[in-house]
C-alpha cells in the first residue's frame, strides 16, 4: 500500500519530470494543430477508467501527452472566443500557489496571500485609470459581474415585505450572457432585464436607454443598474462610458462595467475608455488580456463599504479577534467566496517578471494584429468586413460561399482556429486577438486558410 506522503527522492523526480513535460509542451505549441481533431466518444473512451485500488505511481505522468493531444493548445493561431494565452511565468506561479495551498480568505488564514492580493488589485485598478478602487480576485468574469450586481442590489434596493427586490437592469443587446444569468441568480427576474438597442458601431444607444428608464418609472417600476460593455464579445464594442455614467448619476442608478474582454486594454489605449473611472464597479479578466493561466478575474469597486454591505455575513467560526487594522482584513467580507485560491501569486510573479511595458506592448501588438486582419479583409475581393474593429475582434465573411461550411473546413484543416458571431442576422467568421504568441505571419494565415477552405467546398 502506498502512503499519501511521497519520499523526497521520488517527489523531486516527479517535479522534475513534470517541469520537463511543461517545457516540452510549450516548445511544441506552434507545431500543434490549432484545435484537436477528436470526437467526443473517442476522448471519453480514452480517459474513462476505474479508480484503481492500488496507485499507479509516476505512470500517471504518462497520460499527459494524450491529454495534451485532446485539449485546445494555446498557440499563436488560436483566434476563437476571447481566450488568453497562458503566459509561462503565470503558470509557474499557479504551481507554486498550489504548493503553498493557501486559503486566501482572511489575514489570519494566509497573511502573505492577502497582502499580495491587495497589492495586485491595486496594480490592476491603477493600470486602468481607477486608482483608489478596492476589489478582489475571482474565478471568471461571470462571477465578477454577479458580484458587481449583487453589490448594486444591496446598495440601492430595499426589500419588499415579502423580501423581493424587483429592480430593473439595463444592458445593450450585445451584452454578455453572464448578465442575464446574474439577474436571474440575484432574484431580480429575467423580465427585469432590459436589452437596449445599439448604434451602427454596436454601442448602447443612450437615447434608447433614457426612454427605457422613463417608461419603467412611469410604470411604477424601480430602475437599479446600467451595465456597460467595455468590449462586447462579438465585436469588441465599447459603450459610451462617460455618457452612461452621467445618466446613472442623474437617475440614481448603479453603473457596472463588464470589461472582462476589453478593460485591460486601457493599459495601452486609455483614451478609448474615457469615463471608466466614473463606474461604481468594474469586471475585468487577467486571464484574457494579461495572458494569465485560467482562472484569474477581478471585480473592482469604488466603495469598499458597499461590498461589505453585500457580502459580510459571518458566522462565529470566522470571527476575527485581532483588531490590528491590517490583520483584521478578510476577503470573505467583500466577495462571494469563502474558500479562495491564491490566484494573486501568478499575477504578482508574472507582472513583476515581465514589467509593465512588456504587457503594454503585447496588448498594442494584439490591437495591431486586428488592424492587419481588418485591412487584409478589406483588400480581398472575396471577403467583406461586417463590423467595425475598435479593439481586437474582427468579424468578416466570404461574399459568396457558405460561411458556416467554411468555418467547419478551417477548423478541420487545423492551421488556425476561428469562432463565429451573428452580425445583422448574418453568419460571421470571427477572429479575436488576445494572445502574446501571435505574429503577423499568423494573421496572414487567417486569410490564406479561409480562402483555401472556401475553394475546397467546390472540390
Amino acid at each position: 500500500m502506498r502512503a499519501l506522503e511521497i519520499p523526497d527522492p521520488e517527489l523531486a523526480s516527479l517535479v522534475s519530470e513534470a517541469a520537463k513535460l511543461a517545457t516540452d509542451y510549450w516548445a511544441s505549441l506552434e507545431a500543434r494543430p490549432a484545435y484537436p481533431v477528436t470526437s467526443g466518444g473517442e476522448t471519453s473512451r480514452l480517459f474513462d477508467r476505474a479508480w484503481p485500488d492500488e496507485g499507479r505511481g509516476r505512470a500517471v505522468l504518462d497520460d499527459f501527452s494524450a491529454i495534451a493531444e485532446h485539449v485546445r493548445p494555446c498557440t499563436g493561431r488560436f483566434f476563437g472566443y476571447v481566450a488568453g494565452s497562458g503566459e509561462a511565468v503565470g503558470a509557474i506561479g499557479d504551481f507554486l500557489a498550489s504548493v503553498l495551498n493557501q486559503n486566501s480568505t482572511s489575514w489570519r488564514s494566509a497573511p502573505a496571500a492577502i497582502a499580495i492580493e491587495r497589492v495586485v488589485v491595486g496594480w490592476l485598478a491603477e493600470a486602468v485609470g481607477c486608482g483608489g478602487f478596492a476589489g478582489s480576485l475571482c474565478g471568471g468574469g461571470s462571477t465578477a459581474n454577479l458580484m458587481g450586481l449583487a453589490i448594486a442590489r444591496e446598495s440601492l434596493l430595499p426589500a419588499n415585505e415579502d423580501g423581493a427586490r424587483p429592480g430593473i437592469v439595463y444592458v445593450s443587446e450585445q451584452a454578455h450572457m453572464s448578465i442575464a444569468k446574474a439577474v436571474s441568480l440575484l432574484g431580480l427576474g429575467r423580465n427585469n432585464l432590459r436589452l437596449i438597442s445599439v448604434d451602427e458601431n454596436f454601442r448602447l444607444r443612450t437615447d434608447a436607454l433614457r426612454d427605457a428608464i422613463a417608461r419603467d418609472r412611469d410604470a411604477g417600476k424601480t430602475p437599479l443598474a446600467i451595465v456597460a460593455s467595455a468590449g462586447t464579445v462579438a465585436t469588441g464594442a465599447i459603450d459610451p462610458l462617460r455618457d452612461l455614467a452621467e445618466i446613472a448619476k442623474m437617475e440614481g442608478l448603479w453603473l457596472h462595467v463588464d470589461g472582462a474582454f476589453g478593460v485591460m486594454a486601457a493599459l495601452a489605449v486609455p483614451e478609448m475608455f474615457d469615463g471608466l473611472s466614473l463606474a461604481d464597479s468594474i469586471a475585468l479578466d487577467a486571464h484574457k488580456w494579461l495572458y494569465q493561466p485560467i482562472d484569474c478575474s477581478c471585480l473592482l469597486y469604488r466603495e469598499r463599504d458597499a461590498a461589505r454591505n453585500a457580502f459580510s455575513h459571518s458566522g462565529d467560526y470566522v470571527k476575527i479577534f485581532n483588531q490590528d487594522p491590517e490583520e483584521v482584513f478578510a476577503f470573505f467580507e467583500e466577495s462571494i467566496e469563502l474558500t479562495r485560491r491564491f490566484r494573486a501569486l501568478k499575477l504578482w510573479m508574472s507582472l513583476q517578471y515581465h514589467g509593465r511595458y512588456a504587457y503594454r506592448e503585447a496588448i498594442i501588438r494584439d490591437l495591431r494584429h486586428a488592424q492587419l486582419l481588418d485591412n487584409a479583409v478589406r483588400a480581398h475581393p472575396q471577403l467583406e468586413l461586417l463590423a467595425p474593429v475598435p479593439l481586437s475582434a474582427v468579424c468578416f465573411r466570404h461574399r459568396i460561399k457558405n460561411n458556416e461550411a467554411i468555418l467547419k473546413r478551417v477548423i478541420a484543416r487545423g492551421r488556425v482556429y476561428l469562432s463565429n458571431a451573428t452580425i445583422h442576422g448574418r453568419f460571421a467568421l470571427r477572429a479575436c486577438f488576445v494572445n502574446h504568441r501571435t505574429t503577423p505571419q499568423d494573421v496572414d494565415e487567417i486569410i490564406h486558410e479561409v480562402i483555401a477552405a472556401a475553394d475546397e467546398l467546390n472540390a
